[in-house]
């Protein structure tokens, strides 16, 4: 099974905070653009065998494109969208508010609505967007009540979390029921070699059975010009995008580990991490790399849109 997932948060609207992903698009903002741009990602990501696609309502117009190319590309692809922030960068890469955030249950009423309008039936997995430690979402009956009807409708319901806290808000997600019933099916959560903050309750939300996804593998394009991950990748012979993505990889409790990639060759550079066979010498090398949450979240607070 391919455990590397596509996620659509570069390939939906012109502005996001991976570095270097204006150069990417090498301005060719242009809807139409965006959308073939799109389109060929997600072809070569299928012929891979990639069958776990991630969006979100902020991601522009990333449902719109991905919706338009599964009209035209059926099969067994598991969807996953977000609620809870909505884009307003009105297609601009230097939008001085490109989203905002807001859980309340009416965006979430509004949210579904339109994201069944963009997907269908091909909708699989609905997620609150980026839930914090200081976040009250998970005790809003009128959400949790909403998310259980979606639930019983066959829809998995998820989270993914971001900070400084992601362990408390996945440990707060874990006793989170509802008829008896723990809500949650998926849990998303920022893991990677310069962050392993969130490992131990990731662990614990994959023991308790849930489907455990790790985004920015990459610590959003930082870690490609790591000159440790780097030399590791020139001894492999692969890039630091594949190094880095190896060592989530690597982690058993990992069931799927997500590819921003903005262009097709990234895509293909990313998917040869699965071809590197992870041993005790190349994770005691990388090791170092690890920094506190809060100095990682702090930096990471810092990147501007381009």
């Amino acid at each position: 099974m391919q455990r590397i997932g596509l996620g659509l948060a570069a390939l939906g609207r012109p502005g996001y905070m991976t570095l270097h992903h204006g150069r990417d698009l090498e301005g060719h903002y242009e809807p139409a653009a965006m959308e073939a741009r799109a389109h060929a990602v997600l072809d070569a990501a299928s012929a891979a065998g990639v069958r776990y696609i991630d969006v979100a309502r902020s991601y522009g117009r990333g449902e719109a494109f991905l919706g338009s190319w599964l009209a035209k590309h059926p099969g067994e692809i598991t969807i996953a969208s977000k609620w809870g922030y909505t884009y307003t960068g009105d297609w601009r890469v230097d939008a001085k508010v490109p989203e905002v955030k807001d859980h309340s249950v009416a965006t979430l009423q509004r949210q579904i609505v339109e994201s069944w309008g963009q997907l269908g039936d091909k909708l699989s997995i609905y997620q609150i967007h980026s839930v914090t430690a200081e976040s009250t979402v998970l005790r809003d009956r009128d959400v949790l009540d909403m998310l259980a009807r979606l639930r019983a409708m066959g829809i998995r319901v998820g989270l993914t979390v971001s900070g400084e806290g992601q362990s408390d808000a996945i440990r707060r997600a874990l006793d989170v029921h509802t008829d008896g019933e723990r809500l949650f099916d998926v849990v998303q959560a920022t893991w990677n070699l310069f962050e392993r903050g969130a490992e131990s309750a990731l662990c614990e939300a994959h023991a308790a059975g849930l489907r455990v996804v790790v985004k920015e593998a990459l610590a959003n394009g930082r870690l490609t010009e790591d000159d440790r991950v780097r030399a590791a990748g020139e001894r492999l012979g692969v890039g630091a995008d594949a190094v880095a993505i190896a060592a989530v990889l690597a982690r058993p409790w990992v069931d799927i580990v997500l590819s921003g990639a903005a262009t097709v060759p990234q895509l293909e550079s990313n998917l040869r991490a699965c071809a590197i066979q992870w041993d005790p010498a190349l994770e005691q090398f990388l090791a170092p790399l690890t920094i506190p949450s809060d100095e990682y979240w702090a930096f990471r607070r810092s990147f501007v849109w381009n």
